[in-house]
């Protein structure tokens, strides 16, 4: 039931950045995805940083800018060019093929070993996505595909990573996640400067999205994901990743007024069956790993120590 619990609460994360889609659209200003990127992650680290009063000590000032990199810096940047220069919903499969990667890496890393059925349903859950978001006109273009690969290994990275270093003794996954989204804003700062230009004017509309993106899209979810990240397997985690695309497209149509087509409501059925089976065969298989264990004891310290956190 713990677990169960876990699980539920870290898919709150790939839900929320399934909003990221309409919120942009319908309240930010266009064609400016890295300064969106600057403005989701850095405020909300240097929050949840000044909420959890711990700053980095020793090897974690430089642990933490990798991570954030890697989860952050690196992956917006990445994430954002293959979107841009790959229509037709190409970029979300390449997205969706992340738990793959952590596949791969968790068994070379943390020597956790995926099931047969793991891997399964994790291609299943690809196949499922490529099913709702792409489109018969979808082209294909080299440096959208590399940025779209680079972006789902970034993060798989990260993720592995962030599993493998675990936290500092008496350090919560609030302090956690404001250290990497704080490094991971600062990095993509000189890349949106160099590449958009002067920060735009933002209007209330532009506030507001700016505002819901910093605090729930990011700060909270992030905190949700490496929290799970913290307490479940890497590949359990990752294996929650095509929830953000299915919940971008319920939302469309909800919102939006997008139809959905038998074929895209099939492969939503596929995706989220592959995602459920996919935690299930987690759980067979699921043995903590012990660098982390010690530091899962701090899970709660977030929320009980001290009226400030809450």
């Amino acid at each position: 039931m713990k677990r169960l619990a876990t699980v539920a609460l870290t898919a709150l994360a790939p839900v929320s950045w399934g909003s990221t889609y309409v919120v942009a659209s319908e309240l930010l200003p266009p064609d400016r995805p890295l300064f969106t990127g600057v403005m989701r992650a850095l405020p909300a680290g240097l929050l949840l940083t000044a909420l959890a009063r711990t700053l980095p000590k020793g090897d974690w000032w430089w642990k933490s800018a990798v991570l954030g990199t890697l989860n952050i810096g690196a992956f917006f940047p990445l994430l954002f060019l293959s979107a841009y220069r790959l229509p037709g919903g190409v970029a979300a499969v390449l997205g969706s093929a992340g738990p793959l990667f952590v596949v791969g890496l968790a068994a070379l890393v943390l020597g956790e070993r995926a099931s047969l059925r793991t891997v399964l349903a994790a291609v299943a859950a690809a196949f499922g996505v490529s099913m709702v978001v792409l489109r018969a006109e979808a082209a294909l273009d080299l440096a959208g595909v590399v940025a779209g690969v680079a972006s789902s290994a970034s993060m798989a990275a990260g993720t592995v990573m962030t599993k493998r270093w675990g936290r500092p003794e008496g350090v919560g996954p609030l302090a956690m996640t404001g250290w990497q989204l704080t490094a991971g804003g600062l990095v993509i700062i000189p890349v949106a400067a160099l590449v958009e230009g002067a920060p735009p004017a933002l209007d209330g509309r532009a506030l507001l999205g700016y505002g819901y993106m910093m605090l729930i899209n990011t700060g909270i979810a992030y905190w949700l994901w490496f929290r799970g990240i913290g307490q479940l397997d890497a590949t359990s985690v990752t294996l929650l990743g095509p929830l953000s695309p299915l919940t971008a497209a319920a939302i469309g149509w909800a919102a939006l007024g997008q139809a959905l087509t038998p074929v895209q409501l099939a492969g939503m059925a596929i995706a989220f069956a592959a995602t459920v089976a996919g935690q299930l065969a987690a759980a067979r298989t699921h043995q903590p790993f012990r660098s982390t264990e010690k530091n899962d004891r701090n899970i709660s310290m977030d929320l009980i120590n001290g009226p400030v956190r809450r």
